[in-house]
């Protein structure tokens, strides 16, 4: 499998790159910003985006999905509960950081339960877990998990923007992440890669 990591953006995002080796298909995980940065380093290494996935609508996910899309002509896939984020800079807060940043609107929706493929050898399940936004999703790959921003090293994802709730993302990370075994890696939004194992046993929001 195809996987690297890239920050793009000041507030430090992850964006991952992930896809099929026989193919070089890949999918671009939360591409927040430096969409230049993001297309060349596809160029570089012979990749073809066929999807970008958001992991959830905030501005700082999504920034640089225009400018992907406008390259690679992939298809925006999101659930379906986060959505108007896409196009509304209120609804994803860039407004509140004295822009009005949008997306092009979403060309499929993601379900709790879809399994998006990638070229020959990639399929990631989608697993809705809201409660930092209420679209917001994980797709598990294998014995690796791509976690958003719900849940973290050490940490958890915000809950008091609006469609927030502190309950029902604890439930949603005991429910639908902590029952994998200890050694599949969670890749998060934002910080350092880290384990289902690490996070049963040390995080304190748990």
């Amino acid at each position: 499998m195809i996987l690297h990591a890239l920050q793009i953006n000041h507030m430090g995002v992850n964006c991952y790159i992930v896809g099929c080796e026989e193919t070089k298909e890949v999918a671009v995980i939360d591409p927040g910003g430096n969409p230049k940065g993001i297309v060349n380093f596809l160029k570089d290494n012979e990749l073809k985006a066929v999807y970008i996935i958001n992991t959830h609508g905030h501005i700082d996910h999504i920034g640089g999905n225009s400018g992907v899309k406008e390259r690679t002509n992939a298809k925006i896939l999101i659930h379906e509960n986060d959505a108007e984020m896409l196009t509304n800079s209120v609804a994803n807060f860039s407004f509140l950081m004295g822009d009005k940043v949008t997306s092009p609107a979403a060309d499929e929706f993601m379900e709790d339960g879809d399994v998006i493929k990638i070229g020959n050898t990639v399929e990631l399940e989608v697993i809705h877990t809201p409660g930092h936004s209420t679209g917001g999703v994980c797709l598990k790959c294998g014995d690796v998990i791509f976690v958003g921003d719900t849940l973290f090293q050490g940490s958890i994802g915000r809950t008091d923007f609006p469609g927030g709730s502190h309950k029902e993302l604890i439930q949603n990370i005991k429910d639908k992440l902590l029952c994998y075994e200890d050694e599949v890696v969670a890749y998060p939004g934002h910080g350092p890669a880290t384990t289902i194992g690490f996070e049963r046993k040390n995080n304190p929001f748990l």
